[in-house]
């Protein structure tokens, strides 16, 4: 019995640092690094490096770059793009840091399923920025950063109190993103087809100059019919006027 808790434990936290990593990969470091050097949670011996004080030092100081730049519309995105190469395969590499004490075979199938779910929550949180930041206030991507934050505190805790609910809760969050992803995705590319679209007809528009005067010819001669339309208009109203006071 102790055994079958004991690799549920280490599941959950196998899987619980590469969800993490998907959303947050310095807070994870952090979190897990701080945890081991003040004796709140033993960590596997592949993993005891982070609670190295350099690796802390390191992980902190990265962990204030994203908190700033993952808080401001536009730059985050440019992080996630970024962030991309190295939260997918981190998340790998501690999912299969945890697991390197059962076996190989269990060593490499964390580092598969870690990789596919850091991937999974990462192209969540990307996609879902670039929605947020279609809005035209400040405010929402500020506190959707933060819940991500406190997200990824809550994850990790519950991993390592809770690891059969925090499975359960796993499974119910990848479901979510089965059905959520796709829409996502789809939406975030509607709206890079409109920027490209946007881009490419202003270019268009100042490489050649005949658009902008056919255009301009266009405008003009609206006015005019319109100008045109209302005096014929006025002038009927007028007629009519005329008409029916002689009567």
């Amino acid at each position: 019995m102790d055994e079958y808790q004991s690799i549920i434990s280490l599941i959950a936290l196998s899987m619980g640092a590469a969800w993490a990593s998907g959303i947050n990969l310095y807070a994870t470091l952090l979190m897990l690094g701080l945890m081991g050097a003040t004796g709140e949670m033993t960590l596997p011996p592949d993993l005891q490096v982070l609670a190295s004080p350099i690796v802390i030092a390191a992980s902190g100081l990265m962990y204030m770059v994203e908190f700033t730049a993952d808080k401001i519309p536009g730059v985050d995105n440019g992080w996630d793009a970024i962030h991309t190469v190295i939260r997918v395969p981190a998340g790998a590499v501690l999912a299969a840091s945890v697991m390197g004490e059962v076996g190989i075979s269990a060593t490499i199938a964390a580092a598969i399923v870690g990789g596919g779910l850091s991937m999974s929550t990462h192209a969540t949180k990307s996609g879902s920025r670039v929605l947020i930041n279609t809005s035209p206030e400040p405010f929402s991507n500020f506190f959707v950063s933060i819940s991500e934050d406190i997200a990824v505190i809550v994850g990790i805790l519950t991993a390592l109190n809770h690891p059969v609910l925090f499975l359960i809760l796993l499974i119910a969050f990848i479901l979510m993103m089965i059905w959520i992803l796709p829409k996502i995705w789809g939406a975030a590319q509607k709206i890079f087809a409109g920027i490209k679209r946007f881009f490419k007809r202003n270019s268009a528009a100042s490489n050649n100059p005949s658009n902008n005067q056919s255009f301009s010819e266009e405008l003009r001669q609206f006015s005019q019919n319109y100008g045109q339309n209302k005096s014929d208009k006025s002038k009927k109203l007028k007629l009519n006027f005329n008409i029916n006071k002689k009567h």
